[in-house]
């Protein structure tokens, strides 16, 4: 192939990526639950961390963070935070290295949410959602919450008594207590029906913590089987009553 062509098919595709124009900010009132696949692109194409969702929350008494698992798409966060979004919530997301150990972006995340409660101090509680890998990040929150303002930790089809090689490489240690002003929920998947979960030995969902609340999902949502990412969608119909 001549070089000239080569340097001629090159300089199409820079000048092609340069005019990509990038994806439009994920605010929570244009994300489409019908269209969650781009919706989710949005989200998940985020920079790491905090992220506000929302234009206006100059009435918000709660906050509202979702985190993400292991490997995420996105698409399985849409329909969630929009369904436990109200008029009084101010609703975040937040990015983080899933290729990194939990405990160390919870120390990140804790203190984003610090600055949150010192900007508006009418807040009343602060609510938690972590999927998967990131019910273990929100899971480290919860023995070492230091602040006044209660918090609601809600881990989602979580491995929380840790996992082969996640143990070993983040020196990983079982949620032992939970601190005061925590109010900490389990929501465990049905480990046959979760496809992160089903060819393993033991379910990495359960752990015996004194003080939690613990719920098992139901074997199908909406007419269908209930599974790993679609695990949220069922909780938040929950939340949101």
């Amino acid at each position: 192939m001549p070089l000239r062509f080569i340097l001629v098919t090159l300089l199409v595709s820079i000048l092609a990526a340069c005019k990509e124009e990038p994806a439009p900010y994920p605010w929570l009132d244009e994300l489409s639950a019908e269209e969650a696949r781009s919706s989710g692109k949005r989200l998940i194409g985020l920079a790491e961390g905090l992220h506000l969702l929302e234009r206006d929350v100059g009435s918000a008494r709660e906050i509202l963070i979702g985190i993400h698992g292991y490997d995420s798409r996105g698409y399985e966060w849409v329909y969630p935070l929009k369904t436990i979004d109200n008029t009084e919530t101010a609703t975040y997301f937040f990015r983080w290295d899933w290729n990194s150990c939990a405990d160390t972006s919870a120390v990140v995340l804790t203190e984003e949410i610090g600055v949150l409660l010192q900007q508006a101090p009418g807040i009343e509680v602060v609510r938690l959602v972590g999927h998967s890998y990131g019910g273990l990040l929100v899971a480290a929150i919860a023995d070492s919450w230091p602040y006044d303002t209660p918090v609601e930790i809600h881990a989602v089809a979580s491995p929380l008594a840790g996992m082969r090689g996640l143990n070993q490489l983040c020196d990983f240690e079982m949620l032992a207590s939970i601190d005061k002003n925590v109010r900490f929920f389990e929501w465990r998947t049905r480990k046959e029906l979760d496809g992160a979960f089903k060819d393993l030995d033991v379910d990495p969902q359960v752990i015996h913590l004194t003080g939690s609340t613990v719920t098992r999902l139901p074997e199908t949502y909406r007419g269908k089987r209930l599974g790993h990412n679609w695990s949220i969608s069922w909780v938040a119909d929950n939340l949101a009553q």
